[in-house]
């Protein structure tokens, strides 16, 4: 295991973001990873600062990382176990979450093929509850593995134990920094249920002039979907969904609903998911520009790094767009990226 010093992270994070670590280490395996962080907690910085990145997908930085910096890079797909309707497949934390898929649409085994496309890695999976189009990784979980940082303690989580809310775990608040996520399994389908009625799925099939549904194919509409409305983090800096959808009373959903017909929501729960995306375009800034920092001319949700913005700047354009849907709707969005 290397450890280096003053390392940019800007092509660890998909925002692009020229943030620098005072250390740096990739671990590949559960030993490394104990390694590292003992080793960082004896020599490296006095007080044991540390910082696990996965993917990158999902963060936005708006300083230098003080201590160490640890990416993990645990990878390995296996087969587990199967009977004649499923099969449990177990994935390193830091392997590709797109590729994972690619790997159960090879194989046939349903269930995370409208995931297609998701940025990030398998252990951020969990961690943020990730979902599109009708699907969330709780359908699909059945456990996970970590280490415990301060012991050292390697702990099995089963769904219960995650606490599973919309794009939340209990690793992003009860456990928040106290685990690092090794690896999950999944309980996939070898007979699939076909979930097309959500968003435009069944539009883009039918564009697809698609004869023979298949989870494949799916998998192929969802893509195209993405595509088309998101941008590609290879060529503009972002971190694709910067804000929840917020859910809301159905008294405002209604009371708005009179004065903007047009505002898109759905029941969920006890109140109405609204689409923030609508809002935020509603507000005037689809397509809004300051200097590298802006919101994508595409989908209103997504904020862009297009070339050398701070995190510092994309920050204070989230908290501009707030205001102001706060101001016009009295509706408070909340930021689904995590801000470090």
């Amino acid at each position: 295991m290397d450890i280096q010093k003053n390392i940019s992270l800007k092509r660890y994070n998909t925002f692009g973001i020229d943030a620098a670590a005072e250390y740096f280490a990739a671990v590949h395996s559960v030993e490394e990873l104990k390694e590292a962080i003992d080793h960082n907690r004896k020599r490296v910085t006095a007080d044991g600062k540390m910082f696990i990145l996965g993917g990158g997908s999902n963060i936005l930085l708006t300083k230098d990382i003080e201590g160490l910096v640890i990416r993990n890079e645990i990878h390995g797909i296996e087969k587990i176990s199967e009977d004649e309707n499923s099969v449990m497949i177990r994935a390193g934390a830091g392997v590709n979450w797109h590729d994972f898929v690619l790997h159960c649409l090879d194989k046939e085994y349903a269930g995370v093929e409208n995931l297609a496309l998701i940025p990030g890695s398998v252990g951020a999976s969990p961690m943020q509850n990730i979902g599109a189009y009708g699907v969330e990784i709780k359908d699909v979980f059945h456990s996970l593995e970590a280490l415990q940082i301060a012991d050292g303690k390697e702990v099995v989580f089963n769904k219960a134990d995650c606490a599973f809310g919309y794009r939340e775990s209990v690793f992003k608040g009860k456990y928040k920094d106290q685990f690092v996520i090794t690896s999950v399994t999944y309980n996939l389908n070898k007979a699939p249920v076909f979930n097309t009625t959500y968003g435009a799925i069944e539009d883009e099939l039918r564009k697809m002039n698609t004869q023979s549904l298949s989870i494949r194919s799916i998998a192929e509409a969802v893509m195209n979907i993405r595509r088309s409305k998101l941008p590609d983090p290879a060529a503009i800096g972002n971190a694709g969904s910067f804000f929840k959808n917020p859910v809301i009373s159905k008294g405002l959903f209604q009371a708005l609903k009179k004065k903007y017909p047009d505002i898109t929501g759905y029941e969920s729960g006890k109140g109405f998911k609204v689409a923030a995306g609508w809002l935020i375009e509603q507000c005037g800034w689809k397509g809004f520009r300051r200097g590298d920092a802006g919101c994508h001319a595409k989908q209103a949700l997504v904020l862009v790094n297009y070339g050398s913005a701070k995190g510092e700047e994309i920050l204070s354009l989230s908290r501009e767009i707030i205001e102001s849907v706060s101001d016009k709707f009295g509706i408070l969005l909340e930021q689904e990226v995590n801000i470090i």
